[in-house]
């Protein structure tokens, strides 16, 4: 076969040119399918830290928030309640929150928060998963003349007082969980974000 006549530079120009467009062909079907591995915005925040201002939250009153599709409880709890929760520790499973995967190892004593006055736990009962009912009445007929206020789950009968912590034969076996959080300001909370870290 003979050569003579052909024009190598058109040859390698159209070489070129289909290599070019070819190359921009795979950006265009490449691009899209990788970023198609990436998690979606909503996944994002799913798992993202919550802030919260709860400088509206009066004495008693209980505010809901979701972090990671989980209720929230801050709980802005009176003198009395602070009071009355060392009274209830021989009722309890585990007073001194002992079992350390229920609250964050920066969470201690009895009040089980960060600032005495509020509290901070996942409203998941963790017997079965129902979200209990807050109860801040004092001895209702219903709860018994012991009652000093908390969280009763009526799926199936476990109650906590305002620290979160388990009552004794109930079928809830430990204390409420308490996530990961910190305070920005003196009425600002992150939930999702480690005291120290934030």
């Amino acid at each position: 076969m003979s050569t003579d006549g052909v024009d190598n530079s058109k040859r390698r120009f159209l070489t070129a040119a289909t290599v070019a467009v070819g190359a921009v062909g795979t950006g265009f079907v490449a691009v899209p399918f990788l970023k198609s591995w990436s998690p979606s915005a909503k996944a994002l925040a799913a798992g993202a830290p919550v802030e919260v201002d709860f400088s509206k939250l009066q004495p008693g009153q209980l505010m809901r928030v979701l972090w990671q599709k989980k209720p929230i409880w801050i709980l802005n709890r009176t003198d009395k309640n602070l009071t009355d929760l060392p009274l209830l520790d021989d009722k309890l499973v585990d007073p001194n929150s002992e079992v350390a995967s229920q609250q964050p190892e920066y969470i201690k004593g009895t009040n089980r928060s960060l600032k005495d006055k509020y509290l901070v736990a996942i409203g998941i009962c963790t017997h079965l998963g129902c979200s209990p009912t807050y109860r801040p009445e004092v001895a209702p007929e219903d709860m018994g003349p012991d009652w000093l206020g908390g969280f009763y789950c009526p799926c199936h009968g476990s109650k906590f007082d305002l620290a979160g912590r388990v009552y004794k034969n109930v079928p809830a076996p430990t204390n409420l969980v308490i996530p990961p959080y910190s305070y920005l300001t003196d009425t600002t909370l992150i939930v999702g974000v480690d005291e120290g870290a934030a």
